[in-house]
C-alpha cells in the first residue's frame, strides 16, 4: 500500500500528523486550539464530510484525505471567499503535478471533463481578534471500481491522469504548500486578487447553469463570474443574480 508518512510530507513551518483511521480530520482539528498551522492526514475517514453534510466516499488507501488548520487575522465574517481560494490552490498544485485538465466547479469541486476528482470543505470559528480556518481536502488518488455507478455520477481519479502516479505523500505536500501560500495571501490581501485566476479555471465559464439553492429552489442563468465575496453571479431573465449558498446541478 502507498502508506502515509508524516516525515515525508514536506510543509515548512507546519506540524504534520498522520492517522490510519479516524472520524473526520476536519472535526479533530476543529476541536483543538489552533495556534499555528497543522496538517492532519488520514488513510481512511469513517465520517468524512463534504459540503452540507454530504458523505465523502473513499475506501482506505485510495484517496488523498487531509485537513489544514490555520490561524487567521481576518474575522469569520471576512472569510466568505476562502473556499474559492482553497479550490484554486488545489487546482494549481494538481496541474503543476501534470493533471492539466483539472478545473473548478463553484464553489470548490475539482472536476476533470465533468467528472468529480475531489472536493473541499472549509469550516471556521472565531479565535480572539481573528479566526481559525480548517480546510478539508479529499482527492481521489486511485480508481475505485463501481464507485461511479453507486454514486450515479462521473468520478475521476489521479491514476487516470498521471503516469507515473505520484505517491499520496507527494500529492499532500504539493497541495498543502500551495494551500498555505494561498491562505496567507488571502489573509493579507482579501479575495480580490484571486478573481481572475478563478475565472480562468472555471469549468463552466460563460455556460448556462442550473443551481440548487439552500432552500431547494433551482435558479438558472449564464455564469458571469464571481462577486467580490466569492458568490456566484448568474445572468437570469430577470437580470444579474448573486448566489451565495447553493450547488451547481447542471451546465450546458
Amino acid at each position: 500500500m502507498d502508506r502515509l508518512d508524516a516525515g515525508t510530507i514536506r510543509l515548512p513551518g507546519t506540524e504534520v500528523r498522520v492517522l490510519g483511521r479516524c472520524t473526520s480530520t476536519n472535526t479533530i482539528l476543529l476541536a483543538r486550539d489552533i495556534e499555528r498551522p497543522v496538517l492532519l492526514a488520514a488513510d481512511e475517514q469513517t465520517a468524512g464530510r463534504g459540503r452540507r453534510g454530504r458523505r465523502w466516499h473513499s475506501p482506505a488507501g485510495t484517496g488523498v484525505l487531509f485537513s489544514l488548520a490555520l490561524p487567521m487575522r481576518r474575522q469569520v465574517r471576512e472569510l466568505g471567499g476562502l473556499s474559492i481560494v482553497a479550490g484554486l490552490a488545489a487546482v494549481r498544485a494538481l496541474r503543476a503535478l501534470g493533471a492539466s485538465e483539472v478545473a473548478l466547479r463553484w464553489p470548490n469541486d475539482l472536476l476533470v471533463r465533468g467528472a468529480k476528482l475531489g472536493g473541499i470543505l472549509v469550516e471556521t470559528r472565531a479565535r480572539g481578534a481573528g479566526s481559525a480556518a480548517v480546510v478539508g481536502i479529499g482527492v481521489n488518488h486511485r480508481t475505485v471500481q463501481g464507485l461511479a455507478a453507486r454514486l450515479r455520477r462521473g468520478v475521476a481519479a489521479l491514476d487516470q491522469l498521471l503516469r507515473p502516479l505520484p505517491p499520496r505523500n507527494a500529492v499532500i505536500s504539493a497541495v498543502g504548500c500551495e494551500l498555505i501560500a494561498a491562505l496567507h495571501a488571502f489573509d493579507a490581501t482579501g479575495f480580490g486578487p484571486f478573481l481572475a485566476d478563478w475565472e480562468a479555471l472555471h469549468a463552466f465559464a460563460g455556460q448556462r447553469l442550473r443551481v440548487r439553492l439552500a432552500d431547494g429552489r433551482v435558479v438558472a442563468g449564464l455564469a458571469e463570474g464571481l462577486a467580490a465575496d466569492g458568490a456566484l453571479q448568474l445572468r437570469t431573465h430577470r437580470g444579474l443574480r448573486t448566489v451565495r449558498n447553493g450547488r451547481v446541478v447542471s451546465a450546458a
